[in-house]
C-alpha cells in the first residue's frame, strides 16, 4: 500500500478483497511449498474477515475509525491495500507473558484483571520498576499506556493519570495494555541504529538449510569419483593393449572385486544424495554392473562387454589414467573443493558465537564474530582451523551491525533508500524523545514511537489523514512534558537530524525517488522544527482521484523560491511566478473560507493542464500518472524543500550528484531494450533524469555546460542500445541549456530533441 496519508482510493467496493481472497485460495490449494500454502490460508482467513465485516456493517472502509466501537488510536490489523480485518493488533488471546503476569500477581488470567491490578499500589510498584530498569518491550503502542499512567502517578500528575486510565478502561477487557518484560533495556538509537537484532540474525542463520545441489556435488567429488577411480583401476588390471577382459581374472582379482562391491553397498547406504551411480547407463553403473556379473561367475555377453570397454576407454580418454600427473592434479583439486566447509556449517558456528550476545539489540563490533575458526571451534564444529566465513554468511551477521546510519550505508548494510527508510524511525524515535526532560519518560516515548511506526496505513477517503503519534491518548497525556529543545539552533535537535538524514538520502542514493516511509519521517522531524517546509508523498496512479492537499502547492512555491530562472524551470516549462500568485490566492481563500483549505483545486488544475489531461477528464492510470508526475516536477518531490528550507549540502557537491544521477538514467534505459513491459523502467529513468536536472540547476552555468558535454561520453560506457534511446533527451537538454525552448508537445526539430518525462498516454517515444 502507498503510505501517503492524503490520498483517495478509487473505490471502497468489495471487488478488491474478493480478488485477494481468490488469489489466496488458489495459492493455498496449489502451491508446492507447504509453508507458502499455510501463509496463504492465513491471508485468506483475514480477507474473509474483511468481507464479513463489510457485509455486516462492522467495517467502514475509508474512515479513520474503520472498526465500529474502536477509536482511531487503536491499532487495527491492516491487510494489503489498506483494508482492516476489524481486529485490533493489541487484541486476541492473552500472550504468554500476560498469563505469567496474572499468575505472579495472583489475579484471574483476564486483561481487565491485569489492568485493574496495575492501578493498585503493588501494580504501580511493578510498573515503576520496569520504568527505572528500561527492561520492557513495547510491541504495539497500546502497551505503553499503563507505563505512562505509572509515570504520571509517580510525578504527582494524579488527576491526569486518572483521566488517562478512564479513557483506557472501556477497552481494558479487549486490548493489551500491559508491557512485556525483557532481559535488557532497549538500545539507545541516538547515534547508532541497526537493521536487524541479534535474535533476528540468529533466526536467519538457523533457517539456513544445507544447499542440496552443493552437498550433492560435494558427495560426488568426495565419495563417488574416487570410488569410480578404484573401479576403473580394478578393471584396468584385466587389460591387455588397452582392452579390458583380454585375459581371465584370477582369484585375487575376483576377491578384490567382491571387496569393492561390499564397500559400494556401504557407501550407497550412507551417501544418498547422488543417484548417478545407480544408473546402469552411466560409466560408474556400467563398471559396477559388469563387476557384479563377473564376480558372480556369469560371463559378460557381447553387448555388456562392449559397454564396459567403451566406458573404460572414455574415462581414460577424458581424465587420463589414474595415477598420471593430469589425473592426480585434477583429483587433488576436486578433493580440496569437496573439503571446503559448507555455508551451513559456518551458519551454525555464527549461531553459537551470537548466542553469547544480548539478543534484542544490534552488534557494535562484528569483526570478532566473523573471524577465523579457532582450534576449539574446529574440534567442536568439524571446521578447518583458520577458515573464515564466506561472504554470504558474513553479510547476514553484518546486517545486525549497530552503527551510525552513514556507516551502515558506507559498508553496504543499507543498500537502498527503501532500507534506509526502514531504519530511520529508530533514529527519529530517539530524536523526538529528546524533548522530554525526564529520562524514563524519554525512553518510554522513544519505544512507543518505534512501535507506532509498525502501524500499517489505512485506506482513506476524502483526503483523510492517517493517525499521528501525538493523537495517542498516552502521548497526548504527557505532551506538556515536552520542551523546546528540538528547535535549538546550536547544532542539536530535530533540525540537525533532519539535515543529516536528508543529506545522507540524497548523496547515497542519487537518482532514486525518496520512498514514502522516509518522507513520513522527514515530516515528523519538520513538525518538531516548525520550518513550514512541507514534505509530499509519492501518490499511487491507480487510486488517484485528481485532488491534492494544499501542501503540494506550498512545496511548489518553495521550489520556485529556489529555482526561479533556473535550467530546471526552463527545461520543464514552469512558470514559478504564476505558482507563487496561485499560492497567495488560495491562502487568502483559505483564510476567509477555511473549510475549503483541505484541497488545492488550482494546483490540481495546473497539473492536469501541464499533463494534457484536463480536457479529456477521463480516468485512466496513465492519465493519473501523468498528472502526478507533473506534481513531482513542480515540487521537485522534496529536493527543493531539503535544500532551500532544511539547508542540506551533500558532500560530493551538486555536479557529482548530477553525474551519478545520469549513470542511474543510463543503467535504467539499458534495461528497456528487449523488455516486453518497459514502462515502469522508463518512468524510473525519467525520475532519475529529473533529479539530475535539479542538481545540475544548482551548478554555475560554466559547470553546467561541462557536465552536459560529458553526458554523451557516459552513454558509451553502457550497452550500445542505450545511447540511441537517450539521444533525443540529451539533444533537448543541450538546446535548452543554450537558450532554446520546447514546443507545447515537449519536442523540437521533428522529434530529434525531446523533453524526457516518464508518463505518456498513447505510447512513450523511448520504446
Amino acid at each position: 500500500m502507498n503510505d501517503n496519508a492524503e490520498q483517495q482510493p478509487l473505490t471502497a467496493a468489495t471487488s478488491y478483497p474478493q480478488a485477494q481472497l481468490a488469489k489466496a485460495f488458489v495459492t493455498a490449494l496449489t502451491h508446492e511449498d507447504a509453508g507458502t500454502r499455510r501463509r496463504a490460508e492465513v491471508r485468506g482467513q483475514r480477507w474473509r474477515e474483511v468481507l464479513a465485516g463489510m457485509a455486516a456493517g462492522r467495517l467502514s472502509v475509508g474512515s479513520r475509525t474503520p472498526v465500529a466501537g474502536l477509536p482511531a488510536w487503536v491499532t487495527p490489523e491492516v491487510v494489503r491495500g489498506g483494508f482492516t480485518t476489524g481486529t485490533a493488533v493489541a487484541g486476541g488471546p492473552l500472550q504468554p507473558y500476560e498469563t505469567e503476569a496474572a499468575r505472579d500477581f495472583g489475579v484471574p488470567a483476564e486483561r481487565r484483571a491485569l489492568f485493574a491490578y496495575c492501578l493498585t499500589e503493588p501494580g504501580m510498584a511493578w510498573l515503576w520498576a520496569l520504568l527505572d530498569s528500561g527492561r520492557y518491550e513495547i510491541g504495539v503502542p497500546e502497551t505503553a499506556a499503563l507505563l505512562t499512567v505509572a509515570w504520571q502517578v509517580r510525578h504527582g500528575e494524579t488527576e491526569a493519570a486518572l483521566d488517562l486510565a478512564a479513557e483506557l478502561a472501556p477497552f481494558a477487557d479487549r486490548l493489551r495494555f500491559l508491557p512485556r518484560p525483557v532481559d535488557g533495556p532497549a538500545p539507545d538509537a541516538t547515534t547508532a541504529v541497526h537493521r536487524h537484532t541479534v535474535s533476528e540474525t540468529v533466526d536467519t542463520l538457523t533457517g539456513r538449510r544445507p544447499n542440496e545441489a552443493v552437498e550433492t556435488q560435494r558427495e560426488a567429488l568426495a565419495v563417488w569419483q574416487p570410488f569410480g577411480d578404484e573401479l576403473l583401476v580394478h578393471w584396468l588390471r584385466t587389460a591387455r593393449d588397452g582392452r579390458v577382459l583380454e585375459h581371465i581374472p584370477d582369484a585375487d582379482w575376483l576377491a578384490g572385486g567382491e571387496a569393492l562391491l561390499d564397500r559400494y553397498r556401504l557407501l550407497a547406504a550412507e551417501h544418498t544424495r547422488c543417484t548417478k551411480h545407480r544408473n546402469p547407463k552411466q560409466n560408474l553403473g556400467i563398471l559396477r554392473g559388469a563387476l557384479e556379473e563377473t564376480v558372480a561367475g556369469r560371463p559378460l555377453d557381447a553387448r555388456r562387454l562392449g559397454l564396459l570397454r567403451h566406458a573404460v576407454e572414455s574415462m581414460v580418454r577424458r581424465r587420463g589414467l589414474p595415477g598420471s600427473v593430469a589425473h592426480t592434479a585434477l583429483r587433488r583439486s576436486q578433493a580440496e573443493q569437496a573439503a571446503l566447509p559448507s555455508h551451513h556449517a559456518f551458519a551454525q558456528l555464527m549461531v553459537r558465537r551470537l548466542a553469547a550476545l544480548p539478543q534484542e539489540t544490534g552488534i557494535t563490533d562484528v569483526l570478532p564474530l566473523v573471524g577465523a575458526v579457532t582450534e576449539e571451534e574446529g574440534r567442536a564444529a568439524g571446521l578447518p582451523v583458520g577458515a573464515v566465513a564466506p561472504p554470504t554468511i558474513r553479510e547476514v551477521v553484518e546486517s545486525a551491525l549497530s552503527a551510525p546510519l552513514a556507516t551502515l550505508v558506507e559498508r553496504g548494510v543499507v543498500p537502498s533508500a527503501e532500507v534506509l527508510a526502514e531504519l530511520v524511525p529508530q533514529l527519529v524515535a530517539a530524536t523526538t524523545a529528546q524533548a522530554y526532560g525526564d529520562e524514563t519518560l524519554r525512553a518510554l516515548m522513544a519505544a512507543n514511537y518505534r512501535a507506532f511506526r509498525g502501524r500499517r496505513s489505512l485506506l482513506l477517503l476524502n483526503l483523510e489523514r492517517q493517525v499521528r503519534v501525538e493523537e495517542l491518548p498516552w502521548v497526548r497525556a504527557v505532551s506538556g512534558q515536552r520542551s523546546a529543545v528540538l528547535g535549538k539552533p546550536d547544532g542539536e535537535g530535530a533540525l540537525t537530524v533532519l539535515r543529516q538524514l536528508g543529506e545522507l538520502a540524497v548523496q547515497a542514493f542519487p537518482g532514486t525517488l525518496l520512498p514514502n516511509p522516509l518522507v513520513r519521517e522527514f515530516g515528523v522531524l519538520e513538525r518538531q522544527c516548525d520550518l513550514g517546509a512541507p514534505f509530499v508523498e509519492e501518490l499511487a496512479a491507480d487510486i488517484f482521484m485528481g485532488t491534492f492537499s494544499p501542501k503540494f502547492l506550498t512545496a511548489a512555491r518553495v521550489a520556485g523560491e529556489l529555482l526561479d530562472g533556473s535550467l530546471y524551470e526552463r527545461y520543464y516549462g514552469i512558470d514559478y511566478a504564476a505558482i507563487r500568485n496561485l499560492a497567495i490566492t488560495e491562502t487568502a481563500t483559505a483564510l476567509t473560507r477555511p473549510y475549503r483549505a483541505r484541497t488545492s483545486p488550482g494546483f490540481a488544475r495546473l497539473c492536469g493542464e501541464r499533463a494534457g489531461t484536463e480536457a479529456s477528464r477521463s480516468w485512466s492510470v496513465a492519465a493519473n500518472g501523468a498528472v502526478i508526475e507533473q506534481a513531482q516536477i513542480l515540487t521537485t518531490h522534496n529536493l527543493a524543500t531539503l535544500v532551500h528550507r532544511v539547508g542540506i549540502t551533500p558532500r560530493p557537491g551538486w555536479a557529482d550528484l548530477a553525474r551519478r544521477c545520469f549513470v542511474t538514467v543510463c543503467r535504467l534505459v539499458s534495461r528497456v531494450h528487449g523488455n516486453p513491459r518497459p514502462l515502469s523502467t522508463i518512468k524510473d529513468a525519467a525520475y532519475a533524469w529529473r533529479q539530475m536536472l535539479f542538481h545540475l540547476s544548482l551548478c554555475p552555468p560554466e559547470e553546467q555546460r561541462r557536465i552536459i558535454a560529458d553526458l554523451h561520453e557516459e552513454t558509451t560506457r553502457h550497452p550500445a542500445h542505450a545511447a540511441p534511446r537517450l539521444a533525443p533527451a540529451l539533444t533537448g537538454l543541450t538546446l535548452i541549456a543554450e537558450g532554446g525552448t520546447f514546443n507545447t508537445d515537449g519536442a523540437l526539430d521533428d522529434g530529434r530533441a525531446r523533453r524526457f518525462v516518464g508518463w505518456a498516454s498513447g505510447g512513450h517515444w523511448m520504446r
